[in-house]
């Protein structure tokens, strides 16, 4: 019997870096949580973008947000992992030293930025971040859980280079097709619903989840029946169980509706 259902977002439910879900992902939640089955969104988005995304539902979800980093509910957090300081402070100016490379800091509750550049414009248009202007990352004085570089170009490269210096200290993760996610040691999107599942005493074999990139295979890992999308990454399809139609063609919801039926 399923008792949890995970989900990866963007490119998973939907097109990477939009903001408009179909609306019958709302009905079936709420079928899913009248048959007893909690649900889950696991994103590297914001856990604020999440609650936007899916507002008629948001009191009867779970959100796994900043890839694992974060773990609540619309009305409070569960679990907030952040990035050691120091540790933060020297990836924010090795990044720097890259052409055309942007960072965002994500803190529980706000998204700092240097620029108001291409990113800062996906972020808030795209994703519906709640954003502030700051002259230096460095500055930020919350605690960061997750730095988000995007890397206009060769973003596996620069991921290689990032984990020979900094891999011992932190955890990374490509996720879409220019970004490289830093978040605490601690903390992946397989540890987040880890923690769900030991809160609500469900087992992996009761966990359904869905995922399309590298930073969802912990999360699959962490469900019996685990589901890469049709326009997921070969790696992603070679280590889930099953495959679901593409994102565009709501694989998801088609599956999810075979439950319910």
């Amino acid at each position: 019997m399923i008792r949890l259902v995970v989900t990866d977002i963007d490119g998973t439910l939907l097109p990477e870096g939009t903001h408009t879900l179909n609306p019958e992902y709302f009905e079936v939640i709420e079928k899913l949580r009248e048959r007893g089955m909690q649900f889950a969104a696991a994103s590297g988005r914001h856990w604020k973008s999440i609650d936007q995304l899916f507002g008629p539902v948001r009191d009867k979800i779970f959100y796994i947000a900043d890839n694992g980093a974060y773990l609540g509910t619309s009305k409070r957090d569960l679990f907030v992992h952040t990035l050691p300081r120091d540790i933060a402070m020297d990836i924010i100016r090795e990044a720097r030293k890259l052409d055309g490379v942007e960072v965002a800091a994500s803190c529980a509750n706000e998204a700092y930025m240097e620029i108001q550049g291409r990113t800062w414009k996906w972020l808030q248009e795209g994703y519906q971040y709640s954003m502030h202007l700051i002259d230096d990352l460095t500055k930020v004085e919350d605690g960061i859980i997750k730095l988000a570089l995007d890397c206009p170009s060769h973003v596996d490269q620069i991921a290689a280079n990032f984990r020979e210096k900094f891999g011992d200290k932190v955890r990374m993760a490509v996720s879409g097709d220019t970004w490289l996610d830093i978040i605490p040691l601690e903390a992946n999107k397989g540890l987040a619903v880890k923690e769900l599942q030991e809160s609500l005493n469900i087992r992996p074999e009761e966990t359904i989840a869905f995922g399309d990139q590298l930073n969802d295979l912990e999360m699959l890992g962490r469900a019996y029946y685990s589901y890469a999308v049709g326009n997921a990454r070969e790696e992603v399809k070679k280590a889930a169980r099953f495959q679901a139609d593409r994102n565009d063609r709501n694989g998801v919801l088609k599956v999810l509706k075979e439950i319910l039926a």
